[in-house]
């Protein structure tokens, strides 16, 4: 289907919610499945990341490192060398967060087809503080040539995603939360690398969200059509490349625009935005995420409300943005 079609719950309705890294699990199962040059490699959090699937079904297909990230992606670089399409999971926090010169040196540099899956990536992870809170894996590897940043809104795109990666012949990174995080795509659902959609259509401001942030997005175009304002919400998880006629086109509609994101605002997509806008349309930017601050221990939800990264919160900084 053309159509971007989502499943935005009745606001009367809890939304049915699946962490990200469950669809990933799904999706490399189906890669491993589809094609035999898909190998697994994880630095001792199999489950965790939800590689544990593969491993079961393709143990000579699998690779146990340890807690060892600079030497997972040095071994996946060698693997994609000899003909394989590797993919390596661990926490975002570790892996870039760890090991981000030898996935520049060996995988990047190299334009290898290495997949370097970081999971329990934003403040997402709660209680586990600030020290397992990626917030910055976005900046650095959108930095890196060569390499393709994608952050999957919900279960079901992860899965699209995954079997994206495998096919794409390039070093990739696949962004995804630990937490369940609500469902708003579907399996008609377009998903293509370097693509962004019109998740929600309007003429007052543009809406660009990546991640799990695009469907709070979505939440809070609907509080601010309540004020006025109609919003008009695109979804990019591909981050890198950026779907940069998408962008311009709803922001020549609209004349403003919002970035969010679960994740540090510099370097990320509202860095990507900033960039593009300032260099063929400049237009007034609201950046939303995490502003030069480390993140907290508590609960996900309780996190995503001090940050301000909520529906409601998003919707109250969106609509003082118009005064």
């Amino acid at each position: 289907m053309n159509a971007f079609t989502i499943d935005l719950h009745d606001e009367a309705t809890a939304p049915r919610t699946e962490p990200l890294r469950s669809g990933f699990g799904l999706g490399l199962l189906a890669a491993g499945e589809a094609d035999d040059r898909i190998v697994a490699l994880c630095a001792d959090l199999t489950e965790s990341t939800m590689m544990h699937h593969f491993a079961e079904r393709f143990p000579r297909r699998f690779i146990e490192v340890g807690i060892a990230e600079q030497n997972l992606v040095t071994v996946a670089s060698g693997m994609a060398r000899a003909g394989k399409i590797p993919f390596t999971s661990s926490y975002a926090a570790f892996s870039p967060g760890r090991n981000w010169e030898q996935i520049k040196t060996t995988a990047a540099l190299n334009d290898m087809p290495v997949k370097v899956v970081g999971s329990h990536a934003g403040v997402n992870v709660g209680p586990d503080g600030a020290t397992h809170q990626m917030l910055e894996d976005i900046a650095i590897m959108r930095v890196m040539p060569n390499m393709i940043v994608i952050a999957p809104g919900d279960a079901i795109e992860a899965r699209k995603a995954t079997l994206a990666a495998a096919a794409n012949d390039k070093p990739t990174y696949l962004r995804l939360a630990r937490d369940a995080t609500p469902v708003f795509t579907t399996e008609d659902t377009p998903f293509e690398i370097g693509k962004a959609y019109i998740a929600r259509t309007g003429t007052d401001i543009s809406l660009i969200g990546t991640g799990t942030m695009t469907y709070e997005l979505l939440i809070a175009a609907r509080i601010l059509a309540t004020r006025g304002i109609d919003a008009e919400v695109v979804h990019s998880p591909t981050v890198k490349p950026l779907d940069e006629g998408t962008i311009l086109a709803s922001v020549a509609k609209t004349g403003l625009a919002v970035t969010a994101e679960e994740a540090q605002i510099a370097g990320g997509l509202g860095g990507a935005v900033a960039e593009l806008l300032s260099a063929q349309r400049p237009t007034r930017l609201l950046r939303l995420g995490i502003d030069d601050h480390y993140g907290q221990s508590g609960g996900p939800r309780e996190l995503l409300e001090h940050f301000g990264l909520t529906g409601v919160g998003l919707a109250e900084r969106i609509f003082a943005f118009t005064r």
